[in-house]
Parts: structure tokens; sequence; C-alpha cells
């Protein structure tokens, strides 16, 4: 590849999602000549899709302690030094207005296209030139600089900025670009897998429970490092819902062989509960559906041998009941996919990257960013602000 009559910029980003606009918009800030390039046709997709159209674009609460990754300690940087709060200031900055709904999350009161509308102004104040859709067919590098290969001709650009995202929703233009620019250059990659995606069941499971869908309780449901206590939804095929969608990433992180665990009555003592009504002559699934909905109740004392009157129960029967009440295991077949995931977990490996800069340590002027990189973050507008942060980061620096 040749550098010989290329467009000439300071900056080229790869990507024109929340990473890619937040840090072209900054890097045009400080005066750099930035191109923005997007081989899809839309903007921000992904965020329009987001928070059922409303884009839930941050999180309160936000912090690296909300992320997984290899590299635990990675995105503590830059959430530090672009928090939620600087996000909410740019957001009422250009007069949208948004809500709390719960734990943090903050939502659009409108459409998520105002948040899209917002980086695109960002982006134009700070004197961004975007080429879109534009198709990148190869990047190199020539005497220092890089040349992307486009559609539109060859790119000269000191710094190179990678903010492709990762494999979610391919069908909004979703490809692993990032992950070949970066073992193009040397740089390892982590394996992607679907996260914040519903989980499946395999036949047995499917047979017990399969004729639940649409059925949700409140349960907190853990795996590995990961506990969470959220709504619970069967679907025709398995699991899903906030609680399932949150502990799937623990799930595939830990390698997907262990189960998940379910307390299937949050703060209730079950023992004691159970215990209380020993000289009842109701059936087990009676009780449990003062709690828990009746079919579910029904199905899951079926699974768990509870026919029997409560009365003639003996005390190890109570006891091992109110076990499995409290932790309910359930091995996934596997999960839905990258159709339905919010995220992908893996991605360029951050022991190669500033965790100031996200510059490549190795590959001076070479960025990545966003969804693109290890870093993935819970339920709730954590990944977004890990994508204004690290945007934010690497158009500092970049």
């Amino acid at each position: 590849m040749t550098a010989a009559g290329a467009h000439s910029f300071d900056v080229a980003v790869i990507g024109a999602g929340a990473a890619g606009m937040m840090c072209a918009a900054t890097a045009g800030a400080r005066s750099r000549r930035v191109l923005l390039v997007d081989h899809y046709g839309k903007v921000g997709e992904k965020i329009r899709i987001s928070g059922g159209g409303r884009c839930n674009f941050t999180n309160l609460h936000a912090t690296h302690r909300d992320f997984l990754s290899r590299n635990p300690d990675f995105c503590r940087s830059a959430l530090a030094r672009y928090t939620p709060r600087d996000f909410v200031a740019l957001v009422e900055r250009h007069g949208i207005a948004y809500h709390e709904k719960t734990l943090g999350q903050l939502f659009c009161d409108g459409s998520a296209r105002a948040i899209i509308d917002m980086m695109v102004a960002e982006c134009r104040a700070a004197g961004v030139a975007w080429w879109q859709p534009c198709a990148v067919r190869g990047v190199g590098r020539e005497d220092g600089a890089f040349v992307v290969d486009t559609d539109r001709g060859a790119v000269r650009a000191a710094s190179l900025v990678i903010a492709t995202g990762a494999l979610t929703v391919p069908m909004i233009g979703a490809t692993p670009f990032a992950y070949r620019v970066a073992e193009q250059f040397g740089l390892a990659v982590v394996p992607p897998k679907p996260a914040l995606v519903p989980l499946t069941f395999d036949a047995e499971l499917l047979t017990r429970y399969g004729d639940l869908a649409g059925v949700s309780l409140d349960a907190e449901v853990s795996c590995a490092d990961g506990r969470f206590r959220e709504a619970l939804l069967f679907t025709h095929r398995g699991l899903s819902g906030p609680a399932i969608l949150q502990a799937s990433s623990y799930w595939q992180a830990a390698g997907a062989k262990e189960p998940i665990h379910v307390n299937l009555l949050p703060g209730v003592d079950a023992r004691s509960w159970l215990a209380s009504e020993r000289r009842s002559p109701m059936l087990p699934a009676t009780l449990l559906a003062q709690r828990l909905p009746r079919r579910f109740a029904q199905s899951w004392c079926e699974a768990h041998g509870l026919a029997k009157p409560l009365a003639e129960m003996s005390d190890a029967q109570i006891e091992a009941a109110a076990r499995a009440l409290g932790d309910w295991p359930v091995q996934p077949s596997g999960t839905l996919g990258y159709n339905k995931a919010e995220v992908t977990l893996g991605g360029v490996d951050t022991r190669a990257l500033s965790s100031k800069t996200m510059e490549a340590l190795a590959v001076p002027g070479l960025y990545f960013i966003g969804e693109a990189v290890d870093v993935t973050g819970h339920l709730g507008g954590f990944n977004f602000q890990w994508a204004w942060a690290s945007g934010h980061a690497a158009g500092e620096a970049a």
C-alpha cells in the first residue's frame, strides 16, 4: 500500500459509534485534523437501538469494579478521568432531557437519536471530516505514518484509532475488523464471546420449563464473582432478564462449564419459612405460589420431587427443599449468540495497551477503544460509559 496522493490527516478514526465519535470530537477540539470513517450507512445504530430506543447512555455509579477483563485494573484510569458526571454535563449542555430509571441508569426522556445528534454536532464543531459509508480495505504503515486504503482513496495519518466495536449485532454492521488489525500489528486478542446475552436450556430443562415462556420472577443469580438480584425471565429457549444477562458475562468468562446458581427467594429465610408451615396440609407448590409464579412453582416442585404435603415431609426433606430454593444450580447449554447479545466479552488484549491513552505500547500512534478491547461492562449504561471514557482518553492523546 502506498501513500502517494493520499489524503492527509493528523488522526484517522475508523468506526463512528459511541467511542469513535467521542474520540474524533475530542481530538478535533485539540485542533487536530481528524477523519472519521465508517463502512455502515447509518450513524450510531447501536446507540439508536439501545435502552429500548431511549439510550441508557451512562450509569451514575460506574467504577472499574463494574467491568470484566483479564486485566481488571486497565479501565480504572480512563474511567476516573472521564466520569459519568462529565458525560452528563455534555448532555445537559445540549439541552437533552433525561431521567434516572433504577440503580443509577440514565436514559433520554425522548429518543436515543438525541445522543447521536449530540455527538454528530460535537464532531462538526470540532471540524471532523466524516466519510460514511466508506469501506476500509486495509491498513498499513509507511515512513512512520499509517496508510488506510478506503473506497474513497488512500488516507495518511500520524495516528490511527480503531473504534469499530466487536461482533455484537452483526445485522447493524458488526465485524471482526479490530481484531484483524490488532493481529496484523502483533497484538494479542482475547477470544471473543457474546456477553450480556440470554442463556439456553438443554433438552431436559426445556422439557421441564420450556412452557414457562414469559414467566418472570425476582431472583438472585450468581456465577463466579458475579452476583445480581434482578428479574429473571423464562423464554422459549431458556432464561433471560437482567439477572441472567448479567450472570451470562461471568459464565462466559469462566469458560461456560459451570452452572449458574439461582436463589429463588432472595431476602427470605427459606428454612424458617418452610418449617413454620410444617403442620400444613398444603402441597409445597401451593405454599411456594405465595411468593413465586404459580406455574413455575408447580414445575419446580415436580422437578425436585416435592409432591407430598408439607405435614408429611421429614426434617431432612424440609432442609433439602430450603437449600434448593436458596441455591438452584442451572447448567445452560449455551447462549443465543451475537445477534441477541448486548456486548462482546474479550477483544484486544489490554496488556498491550496504555491504560492512560489506549495506545498500543509496541506500535506508537495506534489506538484501540470501546468494545474492541477486552473491557466488558455490566448491564445498565456501563458499556456506554466505557465508550465515552476510552474514546476521550485516546482523543486527548492521538
